[in-house]
């Protein structure tokens, strides 16, 4: 009699697992179906994906460098300081993973747009962040931080103290302490949640669109012109899509061991 591993799915789970991985994988393939192979070459280098390229490029870069420097210090304060309300502060924090991206981006317009609860302070100082590149790198450093403020906590909960109250006793500052015994030994965590905040915002859509508009060239990025470009010519729709996807599975396979566990 065949003896199996213990905790290992009974034959039930079998098919409605198989139901669930044909349902997330057939859009896949969809994709790479219809794909104009033929034609590929032709429009990767079309200015229909190199421009919004480009723009995607800078937008999502510019949005991981604000997610590290400020999510970073962020997770720090919610995993090592006790404070009242830090648990709805947290929940605040994190609800940009649950809120639907087109309310996060008329939440941005109605707090930092002219009439919004900043918009004329920024106006006094000449910045003006809707319908602007600026604002698109601000709507997708909002919709990403919490990914990686997440992924950090998380690393900093686990982590023991030790070492930071050895270096306190031969008398390192805290500053010290941050910058060669903390950040060192979470690295790992912070690569892994940048990586994530950096796929979320090149992917962003929603709360761009809604704040920073569509405007090619300038707030246009790779999913606003996949949206475009699936209204007036489906196979440019399709490579522009390809991009995405290939960068997605990349970031995946690069974070296999810290999604799944060693």
């Amino acid at each position: 009699m065949r003896r199996h591993p213990p905790g290992s799915p009974p034959p039930f789970a079998l098919f409605p697992a198989a139901i669930a991985t044909f349902f997330l994988v057939l859009p896949i393939a969809g994709i790479i179906s219809r794909m104009p192979w033929s034609t590929l070459d032709e429009l990767l280098r079309s200015s229909k994906l190199t421009e919004p390229l480009r723009l995607s490029i800078l937008v999502s870069v510019s949005a991981t460098v604000l997610t590290v420097i400020l999510g970073v210090p962020l997770a720090l304060v919610l995993a090592r300081m006790e404070f009242r309300g830090r648990n709805v502060l947290r929940a605040a924090i994190l609800l940009p993973l649950v809120l639907p991206p087109v309310v996060g981006g008329t939440a941005l317009f109605f707090a930092l747009g002219r009439r919004g609860l900043l918009g004329g302070a920024l106006g006094a100082m000449g910045i003006q962040l809707p319908f602007t590149t600026a604002g698109a790198v601000v709507a997708a450093t909002f919709v990403a931080m919490p990914f990686l403020v997440i992924s950090v906590e998380g690393s900093l909960r686990a982590m023991s103290t030790d070492l930071e109250a050895a270096a306190a006793t031969l008398g390192a500052r805290r500053s010290t302490q941050l910058l060669l015994v903390t950040l060192p030994r979470i690295r790992t965590s912070i690569a892994a949640g940048a990586a994530l905040a950096w796929a979320r915002a090149l992917g962003e859509f929603g709360a761009t669109i809604t704040f920073a508009g569509n405007q090619p060239g300038r707030t246009q990025t790779l999913p606003l012109a996949v949206y475009l470009s699936f209204q007036t010519d489906p196979e440019a729709a399709l490579a522009l899509s390809l991009v995405l996807l290939t960068v997605s599975v990349g970031v995946l396979v690069i974070l296999r061991n810290h999604l799944v566990g060693r």
